[in-house]
């Protein structure tokens, strides 16, 4: 069983990835070979509305056209047995190379037919994971319904998809060393203590749900 990990924010080693390495941790322990892909490694573009994938009888028909860094990485995605798609929220949105992965990613699958149905036909458990500084309250009051198009797009596309949101994130390792007077650094600093460790529970959990393991 392979489980890919696509990683949408520029840095490697904070909120996002280790929330998403800890999703693998559990697919791991649930005995499946996993992948970490950091998206800013890569050159590409968002669609391009050339349509070949909708096509008929063309080559590219239910495949993305495009030739650059991102084609092989759609390949694993359509060979994997589990995805987890992470992305920092920057101004209520996902990155923009995260969301020129998602434009690729999806609309070579989705048919104009009268259902919009999906042409990739192995369906497969997704995890969306979702890292931001806001709270739980501004993400209801302003986020989730904007981010949940990207939810209902991928439970149509790829199967099964699952959503979870990190709030209230750890930005920086000395906050002193930046303007952040309108932060609490130390309510930041004890959540970064006691609620980010249950989240990345949560990405594990869900990690081992994915492969069919068990906690021992």
């Amino acid at each position: 069983m392979k489980v890919i990990a696509i990683n949408g924010s520029p840095r490697k080693s904070w909120n996002t990835a280790t929330i998403l390495k800890n999703a693998l941790d559990g697919a791991k322990a649930g005995g499946a070979e996993t992948e970490l892909i950091n998206l800013y490694d890569y050159n590409y573009k968002g669609c391009i509305s050339c349509f070949a994938c909708k096509l008929k009888e063309g080559k590219s028909f239910g495949s993305c056209a495009l030739e650059d860094d991102l084609k092989p990485i759609l390949t694993k995605i359509e060979e994997a047995d589990a995805v987890f798609l992470g992305s920092p929220i920057y101004y209520g949105s996902t990155t923009g190379m995260f969301r020129s992965f998602l434009e690729r990613l999806m609309f070579q699958y989705m048919q104009y037919d009268k259902g919009y149905t999906s042409l990739r036909r192995k369906k497969v458990p997704a995890g969306l994971i979702y890292t931001m500084n806001v709270d739980e309250e501004r993400l209801k009051l302003l986020y989730e319904s904007h981010l949940k198009v990207a939810e209902n797009a991928l439970n149509r596309i790829l199967g099964q998809c699952e959503t979870l949101y990190v709030t209230d994130t750890y930005q920086f390792e000395d906050y002193s060393k930046y303007e952040t007077s309108g932060m609490d650094q130390a309510a930041k600093a004890k959540r970064r203590q006691e609620v980010f460790p249950e989240d990345c529970k949560k990405a594990f959990e869900m990690g081992l749900k994915f492969t069919g393991g068990h906690q021992s």
